[in-house]
């Protein structure tokens, strides 16, 4: 019984947003029409043209993507915005219109009495309560189930045929990939050059200075054994207790470069160990991924890795999730807390080294943070 109830509400509200989207499509139509003329000016065709595209991929959910622009796509856009918009919204306005009429009728005609009894779509006069209460109940049925079969389908095929229209042309699509190709491979030479930097300056500060140190105080004991042995062997042990710390500086280092852990563990049971030391209580949900790529598995972790940091740093949360998938050739990890929210990787932060670790094998990161929150960040890798 719930269920048939609930699966009436999802029609009900399906069929009302339908006719919602025909009722503007209808006016937006008019207007397109009435001012053709000066939607026909480059900028205002763009917006235009793209505030229908948003219009059309909410009602599909479907996101909406950046496009090129071009003023021909457009202009045809509003020849097939009149000649597609018309006739759907008059259907909806007339679908909707004559079914709050009949309610309006059926409950109201007793309250104006005319000389003339009114008539609806089948032409029998109200002029007492049983043709209200019988005739107009079958009309008012019919005119809902001719509603839910025909609006919902209608509202979509307008919203494809709207998107259709306006989408790029196979050689703008190209041009958009290469030059998102050319962004991304800026990114990843300036990610790369700025990493060579930190691993030199890390081993340039800390691990070299070590190993200066340890030549220093071995070659000053190698003078000083003949005349002092207990001063020399005080030299050799603090050479070795500086080369085991030149060892752990080097380890670090390398830890950068590619997790050991993920080379003795896998990337399964590097996220275990992650979730371990996280800085908040932290769940961990690894479907079955089979066999990824070894530069695959470094991003994933690295980006597990930021994301978990910032939010012990930054978000305060009380608990965290990390949720990792694989769909086809594409590998997903989604890291969500319930923090403060507000997270944005435009701020040059450990997000945006994130996004960059993603694009430079051709992945995508996403972000959900409003504020107060939740926040989900969604991390996209082809494993190709």
């Amino acid at each position: 019984m719930h269920g048939v109830i609930g699966e009436a509400r999802a029609r009900s509200l399906q069929t009302g947003r339908s006719g919602r989207y025909l009722l503007g499509t209808l006016m937006t139509a008019t207007v397109t029409l009435v001012a053709a003329p000066l939607l026909c000016i480059p900028s205002l065709a763009a917006l235009w043209a793209e505030r229908h595209r948003r219009r059309a991929g909410a009602l599909l959910d479907r996101p909406v993507e950046p496009r090129p622009y071009a003023l021909r796509r457009d202009l045809a856009w509003l020849v097939t915005q009149v000649a597609t918009g018309l006739p759907a919204g008059t259907f909806a306005l007339l679908c909707l219109g004559n079914l709050l009429l009949t309610l309006v009728v059926t409950v109201g005609w007793w309250a104006f009495p005319t000389s003339d009894p009114p008539r609806l779509l089948l032409g029998v006069p109200i002029d007492s309560w049983g043709p209200a209460l019988t005739i107009n109940l079958a009309q008012f049925l019919l005119l809902a189930a001719l509603a839910t079969i025909a609006l919902p389908p209608l509202a979509r095929v307008h919203a494809r045929c709207c998107l259709a229209v306006l989408a790029p042309s196979p050689a703008e699509q190209l041009a958009a990939r290469v030059t998102e190709l050319t962004r991304t491979r800026a990114d990843v030479l300036q990610a790369h050059g700025a990493e060579l930097r930190r691993i030199e300056r890390d081993l340039h500060d800390g691990t070299q200075a070590r190993l200066v140190a340890i030549a220093i105080r071995l070659a000053v004991a190698g003078e000083s054994l003949p005349q002092d042995p207990d001063a020399a062997a005080a030299l050799v042990r603090q050479a070795q207790a500086e080369t085991e710390e030149a060892m752990t500086e080097l380890r670090s280092v390398i830890r950068t470069i590619y997790p050991p852990v993920l080379a003795d563990q896998g990337l399964v049971g590097a996220l275990g160990t992650l979730a371990t030391r996280a800085g908040v209580p932290t769940r961990i949900d690894i479907g079955e991924f089979g066999e990824v790529p070894a530069a695959v598995e470094a991003v994933a972790y690295f980006a597990v890795t930021e994301a978990l940091a910032n939010i012990a740093r930054h978000s305060r949360a009380t608990k965290a999730a990390v949720r990792v998938t694989r769909n086809g050739v594409m590998l997903s990890a989604e890291i969500t807390d319930d923090g403060t929210g507000g997270a944005d990787a435009s701020r040059g932060s450990g997000l945006d080294g994130i996004r960059r670790r993603a694009a430079a094998l051709d992945g995508t990161m996403k972000i959900s943070s409003p504020p107060g929150g939740p926040t989900t960040i969604t991390v996209e890798l082809p494993c190709v």
